[in-house]
């Protein structure tokens, strides 16, 4: 087998150097089997332990070599599109739970050289004998503190003692982990510490003094911001819901996000804001974790987080990649502090905004189909770009998932795009075509 190198398959997802955690990664496994990496979301760990598994395969074998575990859908589906944007010869599946299961069937039966899963469904697959892990040899639990604190111990523990050959193992996490559970088998694991380092990133945190309603204050907050992203987090589902409509009474254009949403509402929350069709992401602490949100100006802590480290959390959300963000914490006049809270130096004194609510610049379309109707991103921006008589400036984010697809395109366009493109087929097909809401 030829030496392992990582050059192309970075050239190929965009990238032009490996990142230092990245480099750790691979190097490491060359002298050791058991790794944890602690570094948190957005410093590159997941071309990190995928780059670590590509390593590691081996093309000639024809059953599964390594398994991902991660502790949500979102997550799973992320790390799927990662590895593929590496355009290696193995093939890959992603599992999770509101999937169809028969399709997830269908793709294990001819055995793909990775599987990257929920562990709750993964295990049910185990249980169907639909996914055969005697072979498989490297194993990775990505936010494996989030997996334990998801209630998937059980699960987990199941699914190693199916990995008969297992070699190599990881551990990733953005929280230092006291004790691993033994079912682990971790001896003497090596260790790449990141957390230090991100520690340094540049978060500019603000207190800001209100006096009257807390939403009224965050309006005015937000109206400041213009056109910059921003996540409002809030502890209780019911309370991100609540503010979110209250902030479109007041013609603020936002999202909300939690785990009682069903995939698709999910789903679709989260492309909105990647799109820029949303610029205000209102969600619980599910959102501080895991989910691949680029170039977040800011975070507001509607409500003070339960603890200092889903504080340390949120915060990561923002000053991503080396980037700057801002974090900003609501004082009223009797407000006090938590104990784990620093009083931050910058005092903001909010005001009314003049100009009021700012829409955001693209809006997002809805399309019927996606890559099982053998539709791609090409297709999508040919037929929006020909059809829908837009130019390159006025056609943003496309994605396209099994059954659908979605578009953003300049708000100003978006309603004489529809009007062109209403009586027409992609690929032969008539879909179905609107504003996503």
């Amino acid at each position: 087998m030829e030496p392992f190198s990582p050059k192309s398959y970075i050239n190929n997802a965009g990238f032009k150097l490996l990142m230092d955690i990245q480099y750790q990664s691979v190097e490491a496994f060359k002298k050791h089997t058991n790794i944890q990496l602690f570094s948190k979301t957005g410093s590159g760990k997941t071309l990190a332990f995928l780059l670590s598994i590509l390593s590691k395969l081996d093309p000639e074998k024809k059953e599964v070599q390594a398994i991902i575990l991660a502790p949500s859908r979102e997550l799973c589906i992320q790390i799927n599109d990662v590895f593929r944007s590496l355009k290696p010869n193995y093939k890959s599946t992603v599992c999770y739970g509101g999937h169809s299961m028969q399709e997830e069937k269908n793709s294990l039966s001819v055995a793909p050289a990775i599987v990257v899963g929920t562990p709750g469904r993964l295990a049910d697959h185990i249980d169907r004998n639909n996914l055969h892990l005697q072979h498989c040899s490297f194993l990775v639990i990505d936010e494996f503190d989030k997996c334990l604190e998801f209630g998937f111990n059980d699960d987990m523990s199941y699914i190693t003692r199916q990995l008969l050959a297992v070699e190599y193992k990881m551990l990733v996490s953005a929280t230092k982990m006291k004790e691993i559970p033994d079912y682990i088998q971790m001896n003497k694991p090596f260790i790449i510490d990141n957390i230090e380092e991100d520690n340094e990133v540049d978060i500019e945190e603000h207190l800001v003094k209100y006096q009257g309603d807390l939403i009224e204050g965050l309006e005015d907050l937000l109206n400041s911001f213009k056109h910059e992203r921003a996540i409002v987090f809030c502890n209780y589902r019911e309370v991100s819901k609540d503010v979110s409509d209250q902030l479109k009474e007041k013609g603020i254009t936002s999202a909300y996000y939690h785990g009682g949403l069903d995939q698709d509402e999910r789903e679709r929350a989260l492309i909105k804001f990647r799109h820029g069709s949303v610029t205000i992401l209102v969600c619980t602490d599910l959102g501080s974790r895991g989910l691949d949100i680029p170039e977040i100006n800011h975070v507001i802590h509607y409500q003070y987080p339960n603890s200092e480290e889903a504080f340390v959390h949120r915060k990561g959300r923002t000053a991503r990649m080396s980037a700057s963000g801002n974090s900003y914490l609501f004082v009223g006049e009797n407000t006090q502090l938590p104990q784990y809270v620093k009083r931050p130096h910058s005092e903001i004194n909010i005001m009314p905004s003049a100009d009021g609510a700012v829409k955001p610049e693209w809006e997002t379309l809805y399309l019927s189909g996606g890559k099982k109707d053998k539709i791609n991103k090409i297709d999508v921006v040919g037929f929006l770009s020909k059809k829908g008589d837009l130019d390159r400036g006025e056609l943003g984010v496309v994605t396209v998932l099994d059954r659908t697809s979605y578009a953003a395109v300049k708000r100003t366009k978006a309603q004489q795009v529809l009007n062109k493109i209403k009586s027409e087929k992609i690929k032969g097909k008539k879909l179905k075509i609107e504003i996503a809401i």
